[in-house]
């Protein structure tokens, strides 16, 4: 592997950890990159996943270290994630080069329209934080699907994560970030052994990105509290915007 190389996966690894903390896309950058160097969709999407569980066991710390975390509540949507993860896994090993690229393509545009369209915006103006057990219950089973989603693509998942929390516990984004990046990392473990049995990680490149997933989910968490919920969005609306350019040219 050459230094230009490991140069732009480092580089691209730091700048997903950060997009993935604050918001989430994060993979929407470092899985194409992956992809461009030459690897198969199957094993870019392997081999993120390693950059992955460093990032959030990175902000995991953080955020907990700042008091914000809720362990009883990501256990509870964690664990039907991580069933979701394993059949999302399972399916994207299965599919062609191909028809994974154009999913991918597609889904950026998708999560594009979702972040100019912002239909929770509403429910942010109209309640308040709602934890009461029909919502957990409903979160619970949300998760489910975000875990099929996660494990079949990972890309973007933030956006639905935080949507998804927003409309069903009125919860704020700093809140809904320290949820997601431990909950985000506990079904990433998960699909990865799925990837790993399926011999489909590069782990040399896994591990050279996870040193930019690390550093970049360290600068994201200390941006996240201090930046506040303002902030937050806007990198959202910016992030989506270059990756999907990015994206979109690349294939």
């Amino acid at each position: 592997m050459e230094l230009v190389h490991i140069l732009l996966i480092l580089a691209a690894g730091t700048a997903g950890g950060f997009l993935n903390t604050v918001a989430g896309g994060g993979s929407l950058l470092t899985l194409p990159v992956l992809i461009f160097m030459g690897l198969p969709s199957a094993v870019a999407n392997g081999t993120n996943r390693i950059a992955l569980m460093v990032q959030n066991i990175v902000a995991v710390a953080s955020f907990r270290q700042k008091g914000y975390f809720d362990w009883k509540f990501s256990i509870l949507l964690g664990i039907p994630a991580i069933l979701g993860s394993i059949v999302g896994a399972n399916l994207a090993i299965s599919l062609p080069d191909e028809i994974f690229n154009k999913i991918l393509a597609v889904i950026m545009i998708m999560v594009l329209i979702l972040i100019l369209w912002q239909p929770e915006k509403k429910f942010l103006q109209s309640e308040q934080e709602n934890l009461s057990k029909g919502r957990r219950i409903a979160a619970a089973i949300a998760f489910f699907f975000v875990g099929v989603y996660g494990g079949f693509i990972q890309a973007g998942v933030g956006f639905i994560i935080i949507a998804a929390l927003t409309l069903i516990t009125g919860m704020s984004l700093v809140r809904i970030n320290s949820i997601k990046v431990f909950v985000v990392g506990i079904y990433m473990l998960a699909s990865l052994i799925v990837f790993i049995w399926n011999d489909q990680v590069n782990w040399v490149l896994g591990l050279t990105l996870a040193v930019g997933n690390g550093f970049g989910a360290w600068l994201g968490s200390l941006f996240s509290v201090s930046g506040g919920d303002k902030w937050i969005r806007f990198i959202l609306a910016v992030a989506i915007i270059m990756m999907a350019v990015k994206l979109l040219l690349g294939f």
